[in-house]
């Protein structure tokens, strides 16, 4: 029934009071999840995988104070590749944090993550399992961020066994920006520092395995997820011929997994 501009007015201004007085109170609680299919999990310009496809996905939680909790997973090669664990085929995160307001525009995060990789561990060897702190400044579409290992290594790292590469450092420059109806575009260059881990290529030269990565990528969200193409890159050593690292698996089968990549990835939260 089509009603008056009057009618429908005195309806409201009735109305009104009861739904205010029936009004469920806004949780400060948020919970969500996402799920990614990636053709190749890429972390800090380096392949996790082999160059191969992973799944991953991830649950949060968020309270309105600004302190937030998640745990994230995906499907990893390096672990196993490298010899360093026996049945490890997963990457599983924790972390958690407080992001603090410092003006419209602008967020401080603090927190901690902690990488975990299950599987048998070799005798003899470093574990894998490594714990960072961070702290990231964001300002409108930028994001400046580092990360610092707090763990004896970071990612199974050392020259030996009193050369550890704990206090090892990551920075991040970050740019996401939305172009309108849906399109985005991401641009990244970060730096890895790894703390006393060197090593002797086939020629004898003595290398540092530092690096720094980059990446460039667009996306599209089509409303029932989100679809992204991105190019990433390193300077990092990874010559299989020179015995080198980021050249992981065993001979002939060794792939260079610190070369130029494009990767699309698939994703979805809810």
């Amino acid at each position: 029934m089509k009603k008056t501009f009057a009618t429908l007015a005195l309806t409201t201004a009735f109305a009104a009071p009861a739904l205010a007085q029936t009004a469920a109170p806004v949780s400060p609680h948020s919970f969500s999840g996402n799920i990614t299919l990636a053709s190749d999990y890429v972390f800090r310009g380096i392949s996790q995988t082999q160059h191969q496809p992973a799944l991953q996905g991830g649950l949060d939680y968020a309270h309105t104070s600004g302190v937030y909790l998640g745990v994230w997973a995906s499907n990893v090669s390096w672990v196993r590749e490298t010899g360093l664990m026996n049945n490890s085929s997963m990457e599983l995160d924790v972390y958690g944090g407080y992001k603090w307001a410092l003006g419209a525009d602008t967020t401080l995060d603090l927190g901690a993550v902690h990488y975990h990789y299950p599987g048998n561990q070799v005798a003899g060897l470093p574990t894998p399992n490594s714990t960072e702190i961070y702290a990231g400044l964001s300002w409108k579409f930028l994001m400046l961020k580092y990360s610092h290992a707090v763990s004896k290594n970071l990612f199974a790292w050392e020259s030996a066994p009193n050369e550890r590469s704990k206090g090892s450092g990551y920075i991040d420059l970050t740019l996401n920006f939305d172009l309108g109806d849906g399109w985005g575009v991401t641009g990244h260059v970060g730096h890895q520092k790894i703390r006393r881990a060197h090593f002797a290529d086939a020629a004898g030269i003595d290398r540092n395995a530092s690096y720094t990565d980059w990446k460039l990528g667009v996306s599209k969200d089509l409303g029932f997820g989100t679809l992204a193409l991105a190019y990433t890159g390193t300077n990092a050593k990874g010559n299989c011929a020179l015995a080198q690292p980021y050249c992981w698996g065993t001979a002939p089968d060794r792939k260079n997994v610190s070369d130029d990549r494009i990767t699309l990835t698939f994703s979805k939260t809810f």
